[in-house]
């Protein structure tokens, strides 16, 4: 007859759990074991700074050299002695000029020269009172004026320019002729510079320029001066 045991009190049904209860145990004390140290205490005791041991150092002492004063000036004692004349050496004499002190004019009496008439160039933007344009007579202020004679010249161009010369040079898209003159003090223009693509464009330019009409001198101070006068040219070649 075999002897029951009670299910209860059987460990092998809980081997699994107490393996891994000692294996957590085991690895805990390795880990505890790796992790254990220790220190020499002679190489502590090495590593202690001792405060008494520094040595206080001397402070040097700072001296600043005293300034030695600049020696007086020397005193000159050599006198001048006066010679006396040598009577072999002969003089020359000089006259004395009359003047008439009536003869003197008074500062009121002395008429300054004129400046001489110089012909001085101006540049358009910069000038008192701009050249007067046929047309543009009317009006007083010289902002309109600058205005009208713009409107003036850039009419008479449009008007006057051979626009299709661009098309018989074989030219296209947009060309700008750039045309530089002088309205000089007499109203007439003059020294006319012109730039452009070709060297017919600037003929024609120069022709059209030409033949504008004489106008009021443009004033500086009050009197008549040349002014420098620049306009560009655009026209587009129709292809």
């Amino acid at each position: 007859m075999k002897p029951k045991k009670n299910p209860k009190v059987d460990l092998r049904r809980r081997w699994v759990l107490f393996l891994q209860i000692g294996l957590i145990l085991v690895l805990f004390l390795t880990l505890q074991a790796f992790q254990w140290k220790t220190y020499d205490q002679k190489s502590l005791d090495d590593q202690i700074v001792s405060i008494d041991d520094f040595e206080e150092e001397p402070v040097p002492v700072t001296v600043i050299p005293e300034k030695t004063p600049p020696p007086p000036p020397k005193t000159i004692t050599d006198v001048i002695e006066e010679v006396p004349d040598d009577p072999d050496i002969k003089e020359d004499v000089v006259n004395p000029t009359d003047i008439d002190i009536e003869d003197i004019p008074e500062p009121s009496d002395i008429v300054e020269p004129d400046a001489p008439d110089e012909d001085i160039e101006v540049p358009y933007d910069f000038i008192e009172n701009v050249p007067i344009f046929p047309g543009c007579e009317d009006l007083t202020n010289n902002v309109e004026r600058k205005q009208c004679m713009s409107s003036k010249i850039n009419s008479f161009v449009n008007r006057e320019f051979d626009t299709g010369l661009g098309a018989e040079l074989g030219l296209t898209g947009t060309n700008l002729v750039v045309v530089m003159f002088v309205v000089n003090k007499n109203g007439r223009v003059e020294q006319i510079q012109t730039r452009a693509p070709h060297p017919e464009l600037e003929k024609e330019a120069r022709r059209v320029i030409g033949e504008l009409p004489e106008m009021e001198p443009g004033r500086q101070g009050g009197r008549p001066v040349s002014v420098s006068y620049t306009i560009p040219i655009r026209f587009k070649v129709q292809e």
